[in-house]
């Protein structure tokens, strides 16, 4: 019984652990293919439906989309998929 609650202590630890190493990430994609003004809502909605993103923010202007995600839960790959299926093909902004 020791044991196993010696067990359950260290998987719990790990598990917050790498809770604590998740960090709120903020990229901005170069976003291709917007040439309306409605293009941006396709865009932000694609970003939105990614499990992990907070916040995205796209600008017709700027052709640009600003994304705040949870690093645990998503990464800049998935969010530049999720616009490609959707038909904006989009990069990291150097």
């Amino acid at each position: 019984m020791p044991r196993l609650a010696t067990l359950a202590a260290f998987a719990f630890a790990l598990l917050a652990s790498s809770a604590a190493l998740a960090a709120e990430r903020t990229v901005t994609l170069a976003v291709k293919n917007m040439y309306c003004a409605a293009c941006p809502h396709t865009v932000k909605a694609s970003l939105e439906a990614v499990p992990g993103v907070a916040k995205a923010v796209v600008s017709y202007k700027d052709k640009t989309a600003i994304v705040t995600y949870d690093d645990a839960r998503t990464d800049v790959k998935a969010l530049t998929a999720a616009t490609a299926n959707a038909g904006y093909p989009s990069a990291p902004r150097s």
